[in-house]
């Protein structure tokens, strides 16, 4: 459990860490407004689908898609 734990943290860093990354580089494209709102959202839904994943995975739900295994 503790390796599950620790996975689940290092994934969550990865996808932070990433999602900070487009973030900034969303601020420094000059982007039309719509647009921009709209990638914006895309990339938070996505990222709390793979927060979702990960959790469904530590709890045994798995789903089919199997993050691979850090630890």
């Amino acid at each position: 459990m503790i390796g599950a734990l620790i996975n689940l943290i290092i994934w969550l860093l990865i996808v932070g860490i990433l999602l900070a990354l487009v973030y900034y580089v969303l601020d420094a494209i000059p982007i039309p407004q719509p647009f921009n709102r709209i990638i914006r959202v895309v990339l938070v839904v996505v990222a709390v689908l793979v927060v979702v994943l990960l959790l469904l995975q530590l709890i045994g739900g798995g789903g089919a898609l199997q993050f691979p295994r850090l630890t």
